[in-house]
């Protein structure tokens, strides 16, 4: 039992493929336009019997039988009766289908939808027990994964999967056509090895349309002129589609899941799934279009529709070529754009003729373009607009928007901050320039490091709130404004407030939440990941005023909140932060994925976790080049070529270094430090000459990394990654003096690493996993192993090793390189041991080795894995110079 395109005819298939050799197999199919005929259905069968005998149950049964003993053809088979639709079957046939399986004639697999819901006689055996009912359901995230992966053969990012998931609800059939329309279009590309979502997924494919066009011609005229009534409208009131197209055909929809209903005082209908109406929508000529239109024109009512109701009444006025006031266009256009829905606003912008609203109808699509990664188009709208609307409610979601593009091209805040300041002033704007210039200085002291600046605005909101008696922020009443209306309060239950006021209070809400997230960016770079946390989450209050508007105040503030989380070590803190914003889930994930994932990366990456973070960080990378909203790129190649090189893949190692060395300018504000740390450790890596860790010591003594304590520790973490052991001590005493249980792991290794006490090391490492600091545990083991093999205790030596193999396994790694470069302690290698790793030094395969020591694949395997972690190598061609010599 499932919906439509759940796959119950593909299962049905399956199970017919796989039993042919053992049964005798016999389809039937049940129709709609047969489903009030007694045996139409098996007509094929019946085809001899004469007229007066067609309606016999015994005549029918008797023609059924002869035909199932000439498919058996003398066979001793059992019979299978697959039964395909089976809700469609008439009385007769389904009680027919009863008695041929109670008597042992046959067995029977049937697939129906739960609505209609399948003849009472079907029912009856699953209620008494004689049936068991299987319910299908749609695929979750992982198998949408899975699905993809398998269909696409390579990597495909999170945010393209959940793109995908998003668009086709989990279900099989749409989620095939979205992939195979997708590709065809070239909208679904494969750069670099990763499949990316380079636009909209396409509802207007020829797999999706013909799928819309099926369904159509199965329903009455009637059925069809209400689903494309519902397709151009949704949401619509059910009450409105029963009242032109009449209460039985609206019901027939329902019953055949061919449309949802919300619940709820003010019941909607739509078509069952989104996508298909979008597609639908496509497939209605403009004159059709106008004519239902003018149908359904006298029992439309804007105010009773809601928000989406009414963006998609301009939507189909627009698609009709009929005329829509400029402020409805407006309306439309920012709830359009707030939505990912970057082509429709662009379009209902487009189409807004008043003079003194062009610079509104710009602005909207202006952030259209960033949604979609071209800054400098939108940076250059911008431009043009801001001005303009220095003292609108809606400008400090403008200022942002302008300062993003510009960040993102390229231009420093303190650049920023000058040219606007200037163009303010000549513009006579002088009311504005006070707001604009403390954001616009805001952004400068981010970039500067200045956390203390950022803290003395803070103060200074603070004082003005509690001097203006607002105690608590206006987000409880603040409501975005319509584009050329005045504040009336009528949006909510708020105070009637003027334009001026209304600018005031989000000018407030926009200001406290910038400054906060700003000031635990900066708090993060100075190793203070508590106290950044805290001022991350105080910005929070201030978001729900700022909802609805142009920029992107939720994705600033996450960001900077999942940045002190990580910093922290609150891996699972982070991990719920991210999970739980909405880009996860919506047509968000194409313009935040990127972001997002590279985050995660960056979590696995402090956790130890080579390999996860280098899944996440590869993708991530090919995402943020499409789009890059808070400036993440150069910040996540970075990071990715560092896993790269980590992990011995020279070819994306070297890649990756280009697209650093091409985006200079493409880092956001307080990443840049740690990008060249990462990437001066990579490129050590990859060439082993000295250089890479002459440049990271000489960054991590330099004076912007010096004040930054954060930064400055994990610049040493990567020194001491690359074997350099003199600043364990350092790295003891500026733990010590960074906040977050990542930072206190740490403290404790160097500490204890630096007394040379392997009992120490061990409880050390024991108290490190209990914590799950998992890697930092692994290199305590480690060198306590070293330490207590060079003193001759091997038992103890290998009892180390084990926990360290523990360790690694549950990392999810064969083996890497220890920060402190741990001496791995000479366990000797057993005979069967030394037997394949000279043979994998020989350069055969893991099957070679396998025939020719006459074991298992799976034995070598394990015996290098062990080989490797004694021998302290992570790749065959390091074998030969690790082996012990005979």
């Amino acid at each position: 039992m499932a919906g439509p395109g759940l796959g119950k005819s593909s299962l049905t298939d399956a199970v017919s493929e796989k039993m042919a050799s053992e049964l005798t197999i016999l389809r039937i199919h049940g129709s709609s336009s047969l489903a009030k005929v007694p045996y139409g259905v098996l007509a094929p069968f019946t085809a001899d019997l004469p007229p007066e005998e067609a309606d016999s149950p015994v005549a029918v049964l008797r023609a059924v039988w002869k035909y199932f003993q000439e498919l058996k053809a003398g066979k001793d088979v059992p019979l299978l009766l697959v039964v395909d639709d089976a809700h469609h079957l008439d009385e007769a046939t389904a009680n027919m289908v009863v008695d041929m399986m109670s008597a042992g004639w046959a067995s029977v697999l049937a697939a129906g939808r739960p609505r209609p819901g399948l003849p009472q006689a079907l029912n009856q055996l699953w209620y008494d027990g004689q049936a068991e009912r299987i319910d299908l359901r749609p695929l979750n995230g992982d198998q949408v994964t899975e699905v993809v992966e398998h269909a696409l053969h390579g990597t495909v990012p999170a945010n393209t999967v959940q793109s995908l998931w998003s668009a086709s609800g989990g279900n099989p059939m749409l989620l095939n056509c979205l992939l195979g329309d997708a590709v065809e279009a070239g909208l679904l590309a494969k750069r670099n090895g990763i499949w990316l979502l380079l636009g909209p997924l396409p509802a207007d494919g020829p797999r999706l349309s013909d799928v819309v066009v099926k369904d159509l011609l199965r329903r009455t005229p009637e059925e069809q002129d209400a689903l494309r009534l519902i397709a151009l409208a949704e949401p619509v009131g059910r009450g409105l589609i029963e009242d032109v197209c009449g209460g039985a055909v609206v019901r027939s929809l329902l019953d055949h899941q061919l449309v949802s209903e919300s619940s709820g005082r003010h019941s909607q209908l739509r078509i069952w799934h989104p996508i298909l109406g979008e597609s639908m929508r496509h497939q209605v000529s403009v004159s059709r279009s106008l004519q239902l239109r003018q149908k359904l024109n006298d029992y439309l009512d804007a105010q009773t529709a809601g928000a989406e109701g009414r963006l998609r009444m301009v939507e189909w006025s627009l698609e009709c070529g009929l005329e829509v006031p400029d402020p409805d266009l407006l309306d439309a256009a920012l709830l359009a754009v707030t939505m990912f829905n970057n082509s429709g606003a662009r379009l209902m912008a487009g189409h807004v003729r008043a003079p003194e609203l062009q610079a509104h109808a710009e602005s909207i699509s202006a952030r259209a373009l960033f949604n979609e990664g071209k800054y400098r188009e939108a940076a250059t709208l911008l431009d043009s607009c801001w001005l303009e609307l220095a003292s609108d409610p809606e400008a400090p979601h403008i200022l942002m928007l302008r300062a993003s593009a510009h960040l993102a091209l390229g231009k420093s805040a303190e650049m920023l901050r000058a040219e606007s300041r200037h163009q303010l002033t000549d513009a006579g704007h002088d009311a504005a320039a006070s707001w604009q210039d403390k954001i616009h200085h805001l952004l400068e002291m981010a970039e500067a490091g200045d956390h203390e600046g950022i803290g003395t605005v803070i103060s200074a909101l603070r004082e003005r709130r509690a001097h203006d008696g607002e105690g608590e922020t206006l987000s409880s009443h603040a409501q975005h404004l319509p584009a050329g209306e005045a504040a009336t309060g009528s949006g909510g239950p708020g105070p009637v407030r003027s334009r001026g006021e209304a600018r005031a209070s989000i000018v407030n809400e926009a200001t406290h939440a910038v400054a906060h997230a700003l000031l635990a960016q900066v708090l993060v770079s100075a190793g203070l990941a508590h106290q950044a946390h805290s001022a991350a989450l105080a910005a929070a209050p201030a978001l729900p005023a700022l909802q609805g508007g142009l920029y992107f105040f939720n994705e600033f503030v996450l960001t900077r909140l999942v940045s002190a989380s990580l910093a922290a070590g609150n891996w699972e803190s982070a991990e719920h932060e991210l999970s739980s914003h909405p880009a996860e889930g919506n047509a968000g994930a194409a313009t935040f994925g990127g972001g997002i994932q590279m985050l995660r990366g960056l979590g696995f990456l402090r956790q130890g976790q080579l390999e996860r973070a280098y899944q996440v960080l590869l993708p991530a990378v090919e995402a943020l080049r499409i789009n890059d909203p808070l400036q993440q790129f150069r910040f996540g190649s970075a990071l990715a070529f560092y896993a790269a090189a980590r992990l011995g893949d020279g070819a994306q190692a070297q890649r990756l270094e280009q697209d650093l060395i091409a985006a200079r300018h493409a880092t956001g504000p307080g990443s840049e430090l740690l990008a060249e740390g990462y990437a001066a450790a990579a490129a050590e890596y990859l060439d082993r000459k000295g250089s890479g860790l002459a440049k990271l010591r000489e960054l991590a003594a330099s004076e912007p990394v010096a004040v930054q304590p954060g930064i400055r520790m994990e610049c040493l973490i990567l020194c001491s990654d690359l074997g350099d052991r003199t600043v364990i001590a350092e790295i003891a005493a500026l733990a010590d003096a960074v906040e977050g249980r990542w930072a206190a792991g740490w403290h404790q290794l160097a500490q204890a690493w630096a007394t040379e006490d392997a009992d120490l090391l061990m409880e050390t490492a024991a108290a490190l996993e209990e914590a799950g600091l998992v890697n930092l545990a692994r290199e305590g083991y480690a060198r306590a192993g070293a330490i207590l093999d060079g003193a001759g205790e091997r038992r103890r030596a290998r009892q180390a090793v084990a926990h360290r193999e523990k360790c690694d396994q549950e990392l999810g790694e064969r083996f890497r390189e220890s920060p402190f470069v741990a001496s791995v302690p000479s366990v000797h290698l057993t005979r069967r041991e030394r037997d394949i790793v000279e043979l994998a030094v020989q350069g055969l395969s893991d099957r070679e080795i396998a025939q020719q020591l006459m074991v298992s694949v799976r034995t070598v395997e394990g015996h290098l894995y062990r080989s490797y972690v004694k021998l302290g190598v992570r790749r065959r061609d390091e074998l030969a110079l690790a082996l012990p010599k005979k």
